[in-house]
């Protein structure tokens, strides 16, 4: 395993550096475009920019929430919402008119009467069915007495279907106002409901994220049980497809639920025409209740589609997008209305959507298609009324997010790409530039229009930071539609000298090698390393979107043993632009003025020297870096640093006037030890090659040039005898001596 690694990191070290050269920032896919803004442009999320759906802002109901839209007669719509739970009614020409404002919290529920202009509506929490004739006052038409009314639907028959929670109970409401339970569940809410065009009866659930279909003689079964907790909205097509969106994520995966048998009684009763009462039962593993709060879900949604025979299809997906209603366009597309951005996406297909608007509201809590093809989108914080379509703008334009070269660039040439043929002038792009991530903050101003999609140069001045805007104009119907799918800018950043970061002088006895380390006998020790570099790409809250050209480099740490006589050392170095460095080490003494070359062209970030080469005193090492290898010498640039001071000390302490003087068996020792430049650090003794023992001289610390010692050595047997001395310098530089002495 070990080869293999190395065998790696030696062919990593071989590859060349980037260098400076010219580069290109590009963008052509979704994500790259999604981080732009859009005024009046759609973005597909295969990567293509067109022309949006024309929209504007038809009325500001005054509401922080709007829930739900339904259309009435000459034109009228109205919206319901809160807080307070209010009815508006608009007319044609956006003039709002508030026709109902009650107690409670919010209108979440509307249903319209085409015939007669009759309004129906629920108010929440714990709120009442109202009926609003035309031309009419409210009134309460029922009290389900319950604290949720979540969605409403009136059927072809006049019956009223009313989703409640926190119950999990459906009401069937007779057009004279008599209501009760048609079904209930043991789920805590019914969110959502539809009606087919044979008078089945479809709801979601919240928390095990069902669909049931019912039959109008109350029949249950259990459509679909989707991943997600909470059902916000079901939308059938004309070919009876249903569309459902669930949102949140569950705190358990329960079981499949079951359905509970029908009683006799409650099938005679139905046969009765009466209302009957079936329970879903899910499996014991049940997940916990929790109370109804708006835009609180976490973790994505799903929108399915399920075919008329029941198979489900999940079409579309995110991780953090809410989806809170559903409605079709005049070619048949979903729309999807979600928050918290404010998003309305058009599904094409399992592979394709596009995104078509962001508004300026957190949500989009409630979509209806309308006469002519028009789309009408309710939105919530705050909440406001906005037409969309059918038809197209006739103009878009897209900012794209700022681009961060990291270094003062010279731009090169803008050139751009489109799936279809544009018509001459159809797409225009231009650009500006700054130094500053913010591109409000004294940037230059957006350049000339630049029309050829081949490749202009960019106009826009030499800065750090480059930004496009593109603008596309719509063309007669036989030019097609304009499009962008790819825009690329190139551009050189400005040479820039490297730095030495960090230069560390190893201990005296280090020596530093890289792989392979050679086969030599060296005990491994550890290295004292720099600090990494402190180059940190990109200013605040810009994107670096540079697609490197080469692989990264790896350079492996360098490897430390133990080597007398060697001194090392080791630095640290950054390139802004990437560049191969080669390195030459220089050193000078303290007195000195004049720096000497001890070693040129390396390229490894390390030296070892022999330290006999230096004589005892002060120096200093500094380390010059250069760029030459990828620049031509007319452009290259160097940087340097210095170290700290060091000192080298290669010449051992000595001893002098080593005496041992007999005292019967009682020997005193004597000597005095001396170093011509460093401080003394330890001294030791041995008798007749015994073990080393400590010895500590007469003024007890060991901190000076010079120091005297005096020790005994006691009941030693009569004859000859050795000692010897031992004494370290700083340094580790030893000296030994010895006397020989005889004991009567």
């Amino acid at each position: 395993m070990r080869r293999p690694l190395l065998l790696l990191l030696l062919a990593a070290l071989a590859l060349p550096a980037l260098g400076e050269s010219t580069r290109f920032w590009r963008q052509s896919s979704y994500a790259d475009f999604d981080k732009g803004t859009a005024k009046g442009v759609a973005l597909r999320s295969d990567g293509e920019l067109l022309l949006a759906p024309r929209s504007r802002s038809l009325a500001d109901p005054n509401l922080e929430y709007l829930w739900a839209i339904a259309e009435g007669p000459a034109g009228t719509l109205y919206l319901g919402g809160g807080s307070p739970a209010k009815v508006v009614a608009v007319d044609a020409a956006g003039q709002t008119r508030v026709v109902f404002e009650g107690k409670e919290l919010e209108v979440h529920a509307l249903a319209a009467d085409a015939k007669t202009g009759t309004l129906y509506f629920a108010t929440s929490p714990d709120g009442s069915v109202y009926k609003l004739p035309r031309g009419g006052e409210a009134s309460i038409v029922f009290e389900p007495r319950t604290k949720y009314l979540w969605d409403l639907v009136r059927h072809a028959d006049g019956m009223l279907y009313l989703a409640t929670g926190d119950k999990g109970e459906i009401f069937r409401i007779t057009p004279d106002g008599q209501g009760a339970v048609f079904f209930s569940s043991e789920e805590t809410h019914i969110r959502a409901l539809a009606l087919d065009a044979a008078g089945n009866l479809y709801a979601g659930t919240e928390p095990n994220g069902l669909v049931l279909r019912l039959t109008p003689r109350g029949e249950a079964f259990v459509l679909h049980e989707t991943p997600r907790r909470e059902i916000t909205a079901l939308q059938f097509d004309s070919t009876g497809n249903l569309y459902v969106a669930g949102i949140g994520l569950k705190a358990r995966a329960p079981a499949v639920p079951g359905i509970a048998p029908v009683q006799q009684a409650q099938q005679q009763a139905a046969a009765a025409g009466g209302t009957i009462s079936v329970t879903v039962t899910p499996a014991p593993q049940q997940v916990v209740p929790t109370p109804m709060i708006p835009f609180m879900a976490v973790g994505g949604s799903d929108v399915f589609r399920i075919a008329p025979d029941g198979y489900p299809e999940k079409l579309w997906s995110s991780p953090t997008q809410l989806v809170y209603s559903l409605a079709f366009d005049p070619q048949g597309r979903l729309l999807v209305g979600t928050g918290n951005e404010g998003k309305l996406l058009a599904v094409d297909s399992p592979v394709l959507f596009t995104h078509l608007l962001k508004t300026s509201s957190r949500q989009i809590t409630a979509l209806r298609g309308g006469a002519g093809g028009r789309v009408y989108l309710g939105t919530s914080n705050p909440g406001k009324l906005i037409a969309l379509g059918p038809e197209l703008e006739t103009e878009g334009s897209f900012e794209s997010d700022v681009f961060d070269a990291e270094l003062f660039s010279q731009w090169g040439r803008l050139s751009w790409r489109s799936r279809g043929a544009n018509a001459d002038g159809s797409v225009q792009l231009f650009t500006r530039s700054g130094n500053t991530s913010n591109p409000e903050r004294n940037w230059s101003p957006w350049s000339e229009a630049y029309t050829d999609a081949a490749g202009t140069a960019i106009t826009s001045p030499p800065a750090r930071f480059l930004q496009w805007k593109a603008v596309l104009r719509a063309t007669p119907p036989a030019a097609g539609a304009p499009s962008l799918s790819g825009v690329a800018a190139a551009y050189l950043r400005r040479n820039v000298a490297p730095r030495v970061e960090k230069i560390i002088v190893q201990a005296p006895g280090v020596a530093v090698r890289g792989l392979p380390v050679p086969p030599q006998q060296f005990q491994p020790t550890r290295l004292e390393l720099p600090p990494p570099t402190t180059r940190q790409g990109g200013g605040p809250g810009a994107q670096v979107q540079q697609q490197p050209q080469m692989p990264q480099r790896i350079e492996p740490p360098p490897q430390g043993a133990t080597e007398p006589g060697v001194r090392s050392v080791l630095w640290s170095a950054d390139d802004p632009n990437d560049d191969d460095l080669i390195y030459s080490v220089y050193y000078r003494g303290e007195e000195e003025t004049r720096w000497k070359l001890m070693k040129a062209d390396l390229k490894e970030r390390f030296y070892s020297w022999d330290a006999a080469t230096l004589p005892d005193g002060a120096y200093t090492i500094k380390v010059v870096a250069s760029d030459a290898p990828s620049n031509p010498a007319e452009l290259a640039l160097a940087g340097e640093n210095v170290s700290d001071r060091f000192e080298v000390d290669n010449t051992p302490p000595r001893i002098d006037a080593l005496t041992a003087t007999a005292r019967s068996r009682t020997v005193e020792v004597r000597f005095t030890a001396r170093d011509s430049y460093s401080p003394l650090k330890k001294a030791d003794y041995s008798l007749d090659a015994g073990d080393w023992k400590p010895l500590f001289p007469i003024s007890r610390t060991t901190d000076a040039r010079e120091h005297s010692y005096v020790f005994k050595l006691e009941g030693l047997e009569p004859g000859e005898h050795t000692v010897v001395v031992r004494v370290y310098d700083r340094f580790e530089n030893a000296v030994l001596a010895k006397t020989t002495f005889t004991v009567k």
